[in-house]
C-alpha cells in the first residue's frame, strides 16, 4: 500500500459520524395507497356481478342438475363439432320441420349395453334391432335390390310381396325357399306365371293337385241341352305346353280335341 492511500484510508476512519441518521418510510402512501383501495374495491364489485350474473343464467337456461338440459330458441338451434384447424366435421340442426345431421356417420346407440341400433354413412345403412317394424299403410318402398336372410309376418297376419307395376323377382344362389308353416302359400299375377328349372326339375308334392279353369276341347259337334255333362276328362298337352281338358273316351280323345291348341 503506498503512502497515499494509506493516508486517505486513516482519513475516512477517522471521519465523524451522524448521531442522529435520517429514516425513511417504506410504502405505499398518499394517491398511490388511494387508487390501490379504489382498484381492489372495483374487482370485488366485478367478482360480485359475475358471480350473481351466473346464477341469474342457469337459473334462467335451466342449467340444474336435477331436470334436463334445456335449448330453446324461436328459430334453428344448431350445434357444431370443428377440428383443430377451425373445419366443420359434424353438425346438428334441430328446425321446426326438420332434423338433420350432417356428418361422416350417425350412430344411434342402446342405453343399457351400447350395442348399435342404428348407424348410416355414405356406404350403407346398418339396423341392429331385433326388429325392423314398418306400421305404415303402404308397408315399405324399396327402389333397389333388397338383401335379407329372413322375410316374416307378424303373428296372425299375412306376408305379401307385391310389385304393382313392374316385376318381383327373388334370386339366391343356393335357392329360395316359402314355407306357411299353419296358412295357404298363394301366387297370383295378371298376365302369365313361369316356374323355370334350367338343370333341374319341377317337383309338386301334395294330396291333391288340382288345375282350375282349363279350357275343354270339343271333339264332336255340340250335344243338345238335354245331353249329360260327361264328367270324365283327359288330361292333355299341346306342343306349345297348354295343358286341356278332352272328355274321356275308350280311348284317347287328345287328338280329336286338339282345337284348343289353335289358340295357344
Amino acid at each position: 500500500m503506498t503512502r497515499e492511500q494509506y493516508i486517505l484510508a486513516t482519513q475516512q476512519n477517522n471521519l465523524p459520524r451522524a448521531e442522529n441518521p435520517q429514516l425513511y418510510p417504506v410504502g405505499i402512501y398518499g394517491w398511490r395507497k388511494r387508487c390501490l383501495y379504489f382498484f381492489v374495491l372495483l374487482l370485488l364489485v366485478t367478482m360480485i356481478v359475475n358471480l350473481a350474473m351466473t346464477i341469474w343464467i342457469l337459473k334462467v337456461m335451466n342449467f340444474t342438475v336435477d331436470s334436463p338440459l334445456v335449448f330453446q330458441s324461436d328459430r334453428n338451434v344448431t350445434v357444431n363439432a370443428r377440428n383443430d384447424l377451425g373445419q366443420l366435421t359434424g353438425q346438428l340442426t334441430v328446425g321446426a320441420d326438420a332434423v338433420e345431421a350432417q356428418c361422416k356417420r350417425f350412430e344411434v346407440r342402446a342405453s343399457r349395453d351400447g350395442r348399435v341400433l342404428f348407424a348410416a354413412d355414405e356406404d350403407e345403412i346398418t339396423i341392429g334391432a331385433h326388429r325392423l317394424k314398418v306400421t305404415g299403410t303402404e308397408g315399405a318402398v324399396f327402389g333397389h335390390s333388397v338383401e335379407t336372410p329372413h322375410i316374416r309376418a307378424e303373428p296372425s297376419q299375412d306376408l305379401k310381396l307385391e310389385s304393382p307395376t313392374r316385376s318381383l323377382i327373388m334370386e339366391a344362389p343356393r335357392g329360395v325357399q316359402v314355407h306357411a308353416a299353419a296358412g295357404d302359400f298363394k301366387a297370383a299375377c295378371r298376365k302369365e306365371l313361369h316356374l323355370q328349372s334350367t338343370e333341374g326339375e319341377i317337383f309338386l308334392n301334395a294330396d291333391a293337385i288340382r288345375l282350375g279353369n282349363l279350357p275343354v276341347g270339343i271333339s264332336s259337334p255340340s250335344p243338345p241341352s238335354s245331353s249329360p255333362r260327361p264328367s270324365v276328362y283327359e288330361l292333355c298337352v299341346c306342343p306349345s305346353g297348354k295343358l286341356y281338358l278332352s272328355p274321356a273316351g275308350a280311348g284317347s280323345t287328345c287328338q280329336t280335341s286338339s282345337g284348343v291348341c289353335l289358340w295357344s
